[in-house]
Parts: C-alpha cells; structure tokens; sequence
C-alpha cells in the first residue's frame, strides 16, 4: 500500500532531533540543489544546522548564476568531516551513483532516478517522477510550508531542467507543483538564470562540433576530443536538439583520464537511458531517463577497443557501440 505525503514527512521527521547536525550531500545540478534547498526548509528550527555538500565542481555558468542569485550556501565534500553530522541526507542520487556519496551511509535517500536497491532508515525513491523537486515540493505542501521566492524559483527551475521543459519524462505530479510553485516564483529571476548557459571560452567546442558531426539520418553524432568541463558534451548535445530535423544528439568528449557520451533524444522514438545502458552498460556507468542519458568510461577500461589518439576513430566506435551494442568489438 503507498503512503500519503502526509505519512511520508510525519516519517522523514521521524529520523531528526532538535540537536542533530545534517549533511545533506548532492551531485549538484538544479535538481539536486533545489531539493536540498527544500530539505533545508523543511528542517528549519527543527534540527541544529543543516549543511548542504556537493561531491562535484560546479563550472556550467547557469548552474553557477543558480546558486549566487538564489544565495545557496554549497560545500565541497572534502571540506567537511561526514563522521561529526548526526544524520546524513541524500536527494536525487543514490549512493552508488558517485564514488564520494558510495562513501556515505545515508539515513534519508529522497531520489526520482531508478532503485539501486540501496537501503537507508527513510526512503522515498520514485523514479516515475519527472523531477526530484517534485517530490520535495510535495512535502512543503504537506507541511503547509509557504516557499520563499528564492526556494520556490529553484524548485520550479529544477522541475523544467529535469523534465525537459515537459518535453521529457514527466508526470501529472510534476505538473501539480509546476502549478504551485508558478505562483510564488520569480519568472524574472529564473529567465536571468536560464539565459546564462555559456561561457566565452566554450565557443571553440561549437567549431569542433560543427566541423567533426557525423550526420546519420536524423541523428547526429559527435566527438569533441579533450574538454575542458564534461558539461561541455551537455550544452553541445543540447544545442543539436534545437534543430527540427534532429531525433537523437550524441555528443562525447574526454575529461580527466574517462570517456563521457551524452545522449538527447525527442523522447518519441527509443529511451535514451536504455540505449546508454546496453551500448556502454559494460565499459563503465551508464543510463539516464528516456529523453536524456549520460555514459562515462575509464579510458584504460576501454583501451583495448579503442585509439584515442585518433579521434576519428574514436568518433566510429562510439557510432558503432550506439548502433550495434551487441558488439563486443
């Protein structure tokens, strides 16, 4: 039998004590930053101190303006001793899904990606959701919380980046606290935040782009060799969705010693999650929702299959793992 909303938080609050420390960690995108916001606001005046730590570095620039405009305080995880917080939360992850958070044992896990079967005191795992935001929205309405501007900006942000602008995995939930949260949000605020998607030095990767596509039918594919920042393959495979004419975007480039692939679709045709899995499930990580995927490889996992000092036939290989994942070679 599935519990109200109501259960759930009376359950959530179940794990916390008025002098408890929390850690809430994060692999920081605006879905996990605006859950932990949320997490933040539903633990206000009910514990000690709520610190939010994220185990990545954060470079993409709307990501960046989302935290300064919004005023959200963001710790690296090495910069805190995880052993002196009294409970551990963890929202839109699960531990297996980072090799910093696998290193924590986390009393609340609130996630909308897919059950790892990981087990923790409190668990709200729904994948069926569109957004993680959703969920906690949920909450702060079952705790009768009015969010502040700046909370209810992240959440709707988060809800749009997650589902695709609704174009991606979405359910009529996710449409519900779109609605509840439209009439607290700043829409200016969230446009400045939306608009500041590039960073001058990023320019040169569209010139690759456009000069190493590979077109096949109504996909295209593309390897941009060495980036700077993985989020690089992001805005690139992103940008290629914006033309009509484009069903699939695969865009990969190499960032510290590991193959990262990202995958867009239209969400009409194949899940993306799905073809990351069995294209590159065996080399490392791999799968995501049904319009939006990401695969990160080892290089020296995979340095027997490829050369990756020949970018082309870099760009093949993938092109053929994509196209025939039965392959082993």
């Amino acid at each position: 039998m599935s519990l109200s909303t109501a259960e759930k938080l009376r359950r959530f609050y179940e794990q916390f004590s008025g002098n408890d420390q929390v850690l809430v960690a994060i692999n920081a995108d605006p879905d996990a930053i605006a859950s932990a916001m949320a997490v933040r606001r539903l633990l206000w005046r009910k514990v000690s101190n709520v610190v939010i730590c994220l185990v990545n570095t954060i470079k993409r620039p709307d990501n960046l303006a989302m935290i300064r405009l919004l005023g959200v305080s963001l710790v690296p995880i090495g910069q805190t001793r995880p052993d002196q917080f009294d409970k551990i939360v963890m929202v839109d992850s699960q531990p297996n899904h980072h090799e910093l958070l696998a290193q924590l044992s986390p009393d609340v896990i609130i996630d909308h990606h897919p059950d790892t079967e990981v087990q923790a005191p409190f668990l709200d795992i729904r994948p069926h959701y569109g957004s993680n935001a959703a969920i906690l929205t949920e909450y702060l309405r079952a705790a009768k919380i009015k969010p502040s501007v700046k909370l209810a900006t992240g959440l709707f942000l988060a809800i749009k980046a997650d589902t695709d602008d609704f174009k991606g995995q979405t359910t009529i939930e996710d449409v519900r606290a779109f609605q509840f949260l439209f009439r607290y949000t700043n829409i200016h605020l969230a446009r400045k935040i939306e608009q500041a998607d590039l960073r001058l030095d990023f320019l040169k990767y569209f010139k690759i782009a456009l000069s190493a596509m590979r077109l096949r039918k109504s996909r295209v594919f593309v390897h941009l060799g060495p980036v700077a920042n993985p989020d690089v393959c992001v805005i690139i495979a992103d940008f290629f969705m914006r033309i009509s004419s484009m069903t699939w975007s695969i865009v990969s480039g190499i960032h510290e010693n590991k193959l990262i692939v990202i995958f867009r679709n239209d969400g009409i045709r194949k899940n993306a999650g799905t073809v990351a899995k069995k294209s590159f499930g065996q080399f490392g990580s791999a799968g995501g929702h049904k319009n939006m995927a990401r695969a990160e490889m080892v290089l020296s996992d995979i340095s027997d299959d490829i050369d990756f000092k020949d970018e082309k036939k870099v760009a093949r290989w993938l092109i053929r793992r994509v196209e025939k994942p039965a392959d082993k070679k």
